[in-house]
């Protein structure tokens, strides 16, 4: 007889609410710790073809931090989908304009590029200042070190 692969059902999980407060910290350290709650990777059960993850909510958006010189050089590209639509922002312009998309934009791109991603995405909500609309659901703050 052969060992049967554990697959966890979907029915059965509980997601959890996390609060990560991003007031000073480096932007890729917050990204990379909500990256891997929205994936589930820090649950016994992480399964990499299934939304084991839980949903994350970063606060202070507005006061994350940049290493070295990439607040003035670093560049934020979007594309309308004409021609010449290519729209390129300096790091500086959107903590000003939008200060979340920043951390969005972060964690989109350590996410998987499929379906499944997309859903991942979903689940993650960024606020430029501390409050959020999600006290109902009793989020738990995580710390990031």
């Amino acid at each position: 007889m052969t060992a049967r692969t554990f697959v966890p059902s979907l029915r059965d999980r509980v997601r959890a609410w996390h609060v990560i407060d991003a007031d000073a910290k480096v932007l890729g350290r917050v990204a990379t710790i909500a990256a891997r709650l929205l994936q589930g990777k820090h649950h016994p059960g992480y399964t990499p073809f299934l939304d084991t993850g839980d949903h994350v909510i970063v606060v202070n958006a507005g006061s994350v931090r940049l290493t070295g010189d990439k607040e003035g050089r670093k560049l934020y590209r979007r594309h309308s989908g004409y021609q010449g639509g290519l729209r390129e922002e300096r790091a500086v312009t959107v903590r000003r304009r939008k200060p979340e998309r920043m951390v969005e934009q972060a964690v989109r791109g350590m996410l998987p590029k499929t379906k499944l991603g997309k859903a991942m995405y979903r689940k993650l909500k960024v606020y430029a200042g501390p409050e959020h609309p999600h006290a109902a659901q009793k989020p738990a703050p995580y710390e990031v070190g």
